[in-house]
């Protein structure tokens, strides 16, 4: 008989197989539990004597590792009494942080982000804004503030990197297993997963929430990915940044509106909200639909009362860079908040508009601004840029009368500096030198220590480096198309007494990857120099939307597969946060070369800062707070050209000559094994002089001193008595928008030559006299002479100063006269005009309330 088979389709069930701990482990599992032991360089070291290997293959995952863990390892665990008594002092270390009482002199937080990039087993970050938020977490944890932190959380994360055959980037989005994540589902008092329920437009939406213990503080994550859910309703959390504009919304809508539902059902109210980005407004939405609601606050008053506790942060310094959205989608997705909030679907658009009005789409950011009293930029720099970039906002404001202030980003020290760096900082500065980090006296010891100490620390680093890069080269080298002889030739050429230069960050097309590019030739005298030897290492992700960043990184690969370049110049694939760890410490020389004014902060050469790595960067973002001469390098501030190809080939010549002309002698003074005495003294200045002014504590300090305290002491003004001050402030400023136009100009006079110097001893300062017929108006208004310069190619108005006028005469009725007089100072070409505008004591800033009229001669 002929053989048949037969079978019907299997029915697999899903389950979990890990192994069970015995009691002398458990409080291993709880400090796998803690993403605390991700900044504890004691934690990690002993994670991974367990089992190097699994420790490798689970990529640096302890709980992933604890549940592949063989019994026979188990047991004989179990049994090494020096491996429990290192498990036994972490644990009580752990808890012993953990039970210490948070500080109640500061106000609490909540910080809203949409990525979070805390640790390599947690992916939900991209980049820059969520390291910058997994840190600000850590510190706010070793600083003990009260701190609930509000996120998403993503099945597939953002996608890994490979690359092809041809050094196109390869993107991959690999699902994340919960069950190997330290996270914890929230639930409720019966013992159930707490679960919240949103109809986003037509769209019901079911959320989960986790919890991830960040040492002392709480991040709260919301995962829509769960049975209850449609495939559309699924997949909102399932890729950040992922999918189009309506599922952008989407995840902004959950992180927003269901972060802060999340809060107020765990009764969680805090002093300060703080949204890191305008992805999380939203969340003011929310916040004054519980207001109108619950409190039965009229909508202007809500709004005041929002305002004065929110603080929203941006991060990126160009327009374009903001999320916009079409009107319609806000319609569809909002319509019942209009009459929730009591008010009509034209002023919840307007929320998201500029003063110019209807035109242009719906902005989170101008939606941020309009519902926060306080916003800041990321550097000083940014801050100014910021400034101009809101100006529309508030039209007849200039930039420079902005409130918009800036806080520089940080870096989190202990998750920063290596194991190597922390043990010199104990042995030299202290076994408290955290209280102490951001303090330059305490830095300003490491010029007493031995030259040889810190040259053996940076040889240490340097050594590790090259080790993982020949790991990642042996092991991807088939995947991506180079043969054995290349692939041995790129080895080879990993010299222990070269001096290395990193450039790694996400690959936008403004961060100009290229620009050492621009001339092959002068590259390859750099890189080829035997005695004097260089090589660059490349690492980063373009998103896979972005064409031009994948075409960088395909540029880089087809160079550093050029002869003159093979092992000289190298790219490597998937840069995360494990890679940075190795990666920033281990080369000797940071570079970083936007396009001006383009790069917000840029923390990854703070990151540098910590561990000896010195800072070559055109001085943009916070290198430009932060260069110092003799303790790293800078192109100019300013552009030269206006053609921007001229300009990348004048910074590659710039960049070339650095290399050459300082950074190569130095490194090599007197030694061909480099780190000469020279360089030391290099990083010794660097690491002095700048190091303690970017730690995230002094970033937390920041933030507390000039934006936080201030935002609660004005929010709980503004609460006091039943929301007295609060609706006072509403009324006032219903009633000036009620009659200001009914205000009315009598006589404007000025005599006197304006800002001209007096040279024959015959002085005639020029007075102005303005009167008002004030109208309805009854509220005291101010009246200030702007003064303005024109730029004769431009025609752009430059702010120049304002002068207060002084209302010295008693009124008649609404008949208001104003005088001012003022001294006759410069000369030059001016543009004069008075400028209106209501006054109440109580406002915060000139933004708060935008009301002006302007007047001319």
């Amino acid at each position: 008989m002929i053989p048949q088979y037969r079978s019907n389709a299997p029915q697999w069930t899903q389950v979990y197989s890990q192994s069970n701990l015995p009691a002398e482990l458990q409080p291993l599992h709880a400090l796998t539990m803690n993403l605390w032991w991700s900044w504890q360089p004691r934690a990690i070291q002993l994670f991974q004597s367990i089992d190097p290997d699994l420790w490798y293959k689970t990529e640096g995952n302890p709980r992933w590792m604890l549940h592949l863990l063989g019994a026979e390892r188990i047991a004989e665990l179990c049994h090494d009494a020096t491996f429990l008594k290192q498990v036994e002092q972490l644990y009580n270390e752990l808890q012993a942080y953990l039970s210490v009482q948070p500080d109640e002199t500061r106000p609490s937080v909540a910080y809203f982000c949409m990525e979070y990039g805390i640790s390599n087993t947690l992916r939900i970050y991209s980049g820059g804004l969520g390291i910058l938020a997994g840190d600000y977490v850590k510190e706010a944890s070793d600083s003990n503030v009260r701190m609930s932190a509000v996120g998403l959380l993503y099945r597939y994360g953002y996608f890994t990197q490979s690359l092809d055959p041809n050094g196109n980037q390869v993107a991959h989005y690999v699902p994340q297993n919960f069950h190997n994540l330290p996270l914890e589902p929230v639930l409720t008092p019966s013992g159930e997963r707490l679960t919240l329920h949103l109809q986003m437009g037509d769209l019901p939406v079911t959320c989960q929430v986790w919890r991830v213990p960040v040492g002392r503080v709480s991040l709260y994550l919301l995962d829509t990915d769960v049975p209850e859910n449609s495939d559309i309703a699924k997949s909102i959390t399932h890729r950040l940044y992922g999918g189009d504009w309506e599922n952008r919304l989407r995840q902004e809508y959950l992180l927003g509106i269901g972060g802060t539902m999340l809060l107020k059902h765990l009764g969680i109210a805090c002093d300060v909200y703080h949204m890191n980005e305008g992805h999380a407004a939203f969340m003011n939405v929310e916040r004054l639909v519980n207001l109108v609601e619950d409190e039965g606050l009229p909508f202007d008053v809500a709004l005041e009362v929002v305002r004065a506790s929110s603080l929203y942060t941006v991060h990126t310094p160009v327009p374009a860079g903001h999320d916009y959205f079409e009107d319609a989608l806000i319609d569809h997705y909002f319509a019942p908040f209009y009459s929730r909030l009591g008010i009509s679907r034209d002023n919840f658009i307007e929320l998201g508009k500029d003063s110019h009005g209807s035109g242009g789409k719906f902005s989170m950011s101008v939606l941020a601004l309009h519902t926060s009293q306080e916003a800041n930029g990321v550097s000083k720099l940014h801050g100014d840029v910021s400034k101009r970039m809101f100006a529309p906002v508030w039209d007849g404001f200039f930039p420079e009368e902005s409130h918009v202030s800036y806080v520089t980003n940080g870096v989190h020290l202990p998750t920063w500096a290596t194991s190597e760096w922390q043990h010199f900082f104990v042995a030299h500065f202290g076994s408290d030198y955290l209280q102490h980090q951001s303090q330059e006296e305490m830095w300003a010891k490491m010029m007493d220590v031995p030259n040889e100490e810190i040259r053996a620390i940076r040889r240490q680093l340097k050594s590790r480096l090259l080790r993982q890069i020949r790991g990642i080269i042996t092991q991807v080298h088939g995947q991506i198309g180079l043969s054995p002889q290349l692939a041995t030739k790129m080895v080879s050429e990993l010299r222990e007494d070269a001096l290395y230069i990193g450039f790694s960050r996400r690959f936008a097309t403004y961060k100009r990857a290229h620009l050492l590019f621009e001339d092959l030739d002068a590259l390859a005298a750099i890189v080829c120099n035997e005695s004097a030897p260089v090589r660059f290492i490349f690492a980063g992700k373009a998103h896979p939307a972005d064409g031009g960043g994948q075409a960088l990184i395909k540029r880089i690969v087809e160079v550093s597969r050029m002869p003159q370049f093979v092992g000289k110049i190298i790219f490597l694939p998937d840069y995360d946060i494990e890679l940075a760890k190795t990666l920033i410490p281990g080369v000797d020389v940071w570079l970083n070369n936007p396009m001006r004014l383009m790069e917000a902060s840029g923390t990854s050469g703070e990151k540098a800062e910590m561990n000896g790595t010195l800072n070559l960067s055109v001085l943009d973002g916070w290198w430009y707070e932060g260069y110092k001469e003799g303790a790293g390098w800078a192109l100019s501030a300013e552009r030269t050209y206006a053609d921007q190809a001229l300009q990348d080939q004048l910074d590659a010549m710039t960049i070339y000559h650095l290399i050459e002309q300082e950074i190569v002698p130095a490194y090599f003074a007197e030694t061909t094994e480099g780190y000469s005495d020279s360089w030391i003294e290099f990083i010794k200045r660097s690491m002095v002089y700048i190091a303690p002014h970017f730690t995230m504590r002094r970033m937390m300090d920041d933030y507390y001193g000039r934006f936080y305290n201030k935002l609660a002491v004005r929010s709980e003004l503004l609460q006091h008595q039943g929301y007295k001050l609060a609706r006072e402030i509403a009324l006032w400023k219903q009633q000036v928008a009620a009659t200001w136009d009914t205000i009315s100009v009598h006589e404007v006079t000025y005599e006197g030559v304006l800002l001209q110097p007096d040279y024959n001893g015959e002085r005639r300062d020029p007075s102005f006299r303005l009167t008002i017929d004030a109208g309805q108006v009854e509220a005291e208004l101010v009246a200030e002479l702007i003064v303005t310069t024109q730029d004769d190619t431009t025609g752009e108005l430059h702010y120049a100063g304002k002068h207060l006028f002084h209302e010295r005469m008693p009124r008649l009725g609404s008949l208001r006269t104003y005088e001012l007089t003022i001294p006759s100072t410069r000369p030059g070409k001016y543009q004069i005009a008075i400028r209106l505008r209501p006054y109440l004591p109580e406002l915060p800033h000139l933004m708060d309330f935008a009301y002006v009229r302007w007047i001319s001669f």
